[in-house]
C-alpha cells in the first residue's frame, strides 16, 4: 500500500486530526490522485458500514492490537510514531460501534505498518480558513490554510515544481492599504508559516489571495510586485 493510499484510507475512516486532517482536505482540493483514492476507500467500507450492526469490539482485540503496538521498538521516530497509533486506538474505542468495527477491519491492511503520521494535535477551537487557488491551465492548486486560534498558516505546494529563474510569492489583499507578503512559496514542499499580529487580523472569511511571479528570493525592496499568476480567496469550507 503506497503512503497515498494509506492516508486516504485514513481520511476515509476518520482517523486524521488537527494538522494532519487540513492537509488532507487541501489535497483533495488540489490532487485529483488523492480525491480518487478517498473516494475508492469510501466505497470500499460503505457496505462494510452496511452489512455490520451496533457491535462494539471485545476487550480482547483492543489489548491484541496494544500489544502489537507495545512490541514495536523504542527510541527517535519510533516513538513518535507509537504515540500517533495510540491515539488512533483510543479514537477507535470511543467510537465502539459500526464505525469502529470498519476501522478495526482496514486496521489489518494498514495501521501496524512504520510509515505512519506524526502525533496528532488538537482540532482548533475556531473555524479555520482554507484557500485552494488553481495554477494558470493546469490541474494542479496551491493550498492554503488559515488557523485563526494559533495565527498559522499551512501553505502546499507539493504539486509545484521550481524552474530555476523564478519564484512565486504569495499575497493577502488586504479591505484596506498595501498588499501583505505571505512569504515565498516553496515548491513541493508543505510549510507552516507564523504571522504576524498585523497580518493575522486581516484576515477573514472572503480574503482574496495573490499568487505573483518574483525574481528568486522574492520582490526585492523597492519595486512593486511582479505579474500575478494566480489568485483564490479564503473561506470556511
Amino acid at each position: 500500500m503506497t503512503d497515498l493510499d494509506q492516508l486516504a484510507a485514513e481520511y476515509a475512516l476518520g482517523l486524521l486530526e488537527g494538522e494532519d486532517l487540513l492537509m488532507a482536505r487541501s489535497r483533495i482540493a488540489r490532487e485529483p490522485a488523492f480525491a480518487d483514492a478517498v473516494a475508492q476507500w469510501d466505497a470500499r467500507l460503505a457496505p462494510m458500514l452496511d452489512d455490520i450492526g451496533t457491535i462494539k469490539p471485545g476487550p480482547q482485540l483492543w489489548a491484541r492490537i496494544q500489544a502489537e503496538i507495545d512490541a514495536k521498538p523504542d527510541g527517535g521516530a519510533e516513538v513518535i510514531e507509537m504515540a500517533a497509533l495510540r491515539q488512533k486506538l483510543r479514537n477507535w474505542q470511543v467510537a465502539g460501534t459500526a464505525s469502529a468495527m470498519a476501522a478495526v477491519a482496514a486496521l489489518a491492511m494498514f495501521v501496524l505498518t512504520p510509515n505512519q503520521p506524526g502525533t496528532p494535535t488538537n482540532l482548533p477551537t475556531a473555524a479555520p480558513l482554507v484557500a485552494s487557488i488553481p495554477i494558470a491551465d493546469t490541474p494542479l492548486r496551491l493550498g492554503v490554510t488559515y488557523l485563526p486560534d494559533r495565527s498559522e498558516m499551512l501553505v502546499s505546494a507539493s504539486g509545484l515544481s521550481a524552474d530555476g529563474v523564478h519564484d512565486h510569492e504569495l499575497w493577502l489583499v488586504p479591505a484596506e492599504g498595501d498588499l501583505l507578503s505571505l512569504g515565498v512559496v516553496a515548491p513541493g514542499e508543505e510549510r507552516r508559516v507564523e504571522l504576524s499580529p498585523d497580518i493575522a487580523r486581516n484576515i477573514a472569511n472572503g480574503s482574496q489571495l495573490l499568487l505573483t511571479r518574483e525574481p528568486l528570493g522574492g520582490k526585492p525592496d523597492g519595486i512593486d510586485a511582479g505579474p500575478v499568476v494566480a489568485s483564490g480567496s479564503f473561506s470556511t469550507t
